[in-house]
């Protein structure tokens, strides 16, 4: 068994499975780090994911939990399907279907509608949702049986677009243009190729649901809708391709090097600016001290003693308070 002196700090980016809730993945990580020998070590994770999603997972550790907030509040990118013709009380493929329509939108009508779902919308989470009413979740209220109606919420999308790099032509052209001059309906590019489904990538703000967004394209569509596949691709800084596998999680468990995997504290914050520090400024902002007369302008930095982060601090008017201090060893150390 291994001989750590501390907990690690860090992220570790799950590319979490479809079937696996939030909850259980920060319980497989726990479970790796106790079957390794490593100290026992606070967890965390950046942002929920439901069971049926898939995808990035930020797993936080240590002193990095202390950044899950930012993280729940960052943008995330999503790939999501929706099927047309059936719309269920979940907005998904768990739920019972509540409405049916035979209608199926034309690729290019898809195309036009997107344009009217970005930037700041409204939208009413699903019923099945965590969105709190009265105090008690909207999914528990749900499944007891009662009428739910969550209150219309703004948000922000950022784009909206086809995940593939299928573009439909919104006018008739010769290249898909039978021989009589009418558009061929069977030509994948011709405006009149009907969608039974569509796949489609939206980078959206905090507090989105994708599952109500796939809903209120359908309708706008003139049809119903649900979703029946959703894999988040990027949250806040981290993308898929730092996504490991749950078997590869659970290589830690077998002995495989933690640090192998784990990323820095620093891998959540790198859209925020460095604060270099010396050692006797970096002393005072663990103490909680303020710094004066700094050149930097105002906002929000990371502070850092080579490279190990300090603290965030808020600088204003050449005067940096802590934000959030950060318990890591110095390199020295």
């Amino acid at each position: 068994m291994p001989v750590v002196d501390a907990p690690a700090s860090g992220w570790l980016i799950l590319d979490k499975p479809r079937g696996l809730g939030s909850t259980q993945a920060v319980a497989a990580v726990k479970r790796n780090l106790r079957e390794a020998g490593l100290p026992k070590t606070k967890v965390g994770h950046g942002g929920t994911l439901d069971p049926l999603a898939e995808g990035v997972l930020p797993i936080a550790l240590g002193e990095a939990t202390k950044l899950c907030g930012r993280m729940l509040d960052s943008d995330k990118t999503y790939e999501f399907t929706i099927a047309f013709g059936e719309e269920t009380d979940t907005l998904d493929t768990e739920g019972e279907v509540i409405a049916r329509s035979d209608h199926r939108p034309p690729m290019a009508a898809v195309a036009a509608v997107l344009e009217h779902f970005t930037g700041a919308i409204e939208q009413v989470p699903p019923a099945y949702s965590a969105v709190k009413i009265d105090g008690k979740r909207a999914y528990d209220r749900a499944r007891a049986g009662e009428d739910v109606e969550p209150k219309v919420r703004e948000v922000t999308i950022h784009s909206l677009s086809f995940a593939s790099d299928y573009e439909p032509q919104t006018e008739l052209t010769s290249s898909f243009a039978t021989t009589s001059g009418r558009p061929d309906p069977f030509d994948p590019a011709s405006p009149l190729m009907l969608a039974d489904s569509v796949t489609l990538r939206a980078h959206v703000s905090k507090g989105t649901y994708i599952r109500s967004l796939a809903r209120d394209i359908a309708r706008a569509l003139g049809s119903v809708g649900h979703v029946t596949y959703l894999r988040r691709v990027k949250a806040g800084p981290f993308l898929e391709e730092q996504a490991i596998s749950l078997d590869k999680l659970n290589e830690i468990g077998r002995g495989a090097p933690l640090r192998d995997l784990l990323l820095p504290l620093e891998a959540g914050l790198d859209d925020i600016p460095a604060l270099n520090l010396d050692q006797t400024s970096a002393q005072a902002v663990r103490q909680g001290r303020v710094l004066s007369e700094l050149p930097q302008s105002n906002g929000l930095y990371c502070a850092m003693l080579d490279n190990v982060p300090v603290a965030l601090v808020e600088l204003n008017a050449g005067t940096a308070k802590v934000v959030r201090g950060f318990n890591l060893p110095d390199v020295a150390e």
